[in-house]
C-alpha cells in the first residue's frame, strides 16, 4: 500500500525487478521462498495501482473490485503464513522449526478468517488522501490484526540467523510505527518498508551466497 498510484506502480515494478535478480542468483531451495517474497511485494503493489485507478474512474468498476480482492488475498490470505514459512525453510534448529511451525499454523488460522469476510463480501475501498481504506465486514478485527503480527514478525524473531533476528527487531518497529500513520490517517508509506525489506532479502540472500562459496561445508566423514 502506497500514497498514489504512480508510486504504487514504479515502486512495484523496482521491488520486482530486485525479487527476480535475487531468485536468479539463489542456488538452495529451502532459500527460495524467502527470495520470492520481494516478486510477491512488487506484484501486491502493481496490483494496487489498479485500485487506485478504479476510485479515480480511470478503469472499469469490474477491473478495480477484482484488484481490491487480489490485493487483499494477498495481504489476508497469503502473507500470514508465507512469511513464518519462508523463515522456516531457514531454520536449522530444530526446536526453533517447531515454534516456526506453530506460527505458520497460527497463520493459516489468521488468513482464513480475515479471507472469509473478504470472500462474502462488499470490499469497499475509499481514498483517504494519501493512502486507501479497504473496507470489510470483519469482527475482532484488533485482535486478528495481533495475530496477523505475531505470525509475520514473530517468525523473524525466532530466527537463529543474527542477521534475520536483528532485522526482525526492526521491522517490528517499522510495522508499529506504519501502522500508527495509517490508523491515524496521515499517510501509508508500507510500499517503502516493502523496499526496504526487499533489499535486505536481496542482500542477506548474497552474503548467505558468497559465505558458502568463500567457506565451503567440510565433506562428512564415511
Amino acid at each position: 500500500m502506497c500514497f498514489s498510484a504512480e508510486v504504487d506502480l514504479i515502486g512495484g515494478a523496482a521491488i520486482a525487478a530486485i525479487g527476480v535478480d535475487t531468485l536468479r542468483h539463489v542456488e538452495h531451495r529451502s532459500e527460495r521462498p524467502l527470495a520470492a517474497l520481494p516478486v510477491i511485494f512488487g506484484a501486491h503493489q502493481i496490483i494496487e495501482a489498479f485500485v487506485w485507478w478504479g476510485v479515480d474512474d480511470r478503469v472499469a468498476a469490474s477491473v478495480a473490485d477484482w484488484a481490491a480482492w487480489i490485493y487483499l488475498a494477498i495481504a489476508f490470505g497469503l502473507l500470514p503464513w508465507f512469511v513464518p514459512w519462508a523463515v522456516r525453510r531457514l531454520e536449522p534448529d530444530p526446536d526453533r522449526r517447531r515454534y516456526a511451525t506453530a506460527l505458520i499454523v497460527l497463520g493459516v488460522a489468521v488468513s482464513i478468517y480475515l479471507m472469509i469476510p473478504v470472500i462474502e463480501g462488499p470490499v469497499t475501498v475509499v481514498d483517504g488522501g494519501f493512502y486507501l481504506s479497504y473496507s470489510v465486514a470483519l469482527s475482532f478485527g484488533g485482535l486478528a490484526t495481533a495475530f496477523y503480527v505475531v505470525s509475520t514478525c514473530g517468525s523473524l524473531l525466532l530466527s537463529s540467523d543474527r542477521y534475520l533476528f536483528q532485522y526482525g527487531l526492526v521491522n517490528l518497529v517499522a510495522v508499529m510505527t506504519l501502522s500508527i500513520l495509517l490508523m491515524a490517517g496521515v499517510i501509508s508509506l508500507w510500499c517503502v518498508w516493502a523496499a526496504v525489506t526487499s533489499v535486505a532479502i536481496a542482500v542477506h540472500l548474497r552474503r548467505t551466497d558468497a559465505h558458502r562459496h568463500h567457506f565451503p561445508a567440510a565433506p562428512k566423514a564415511s
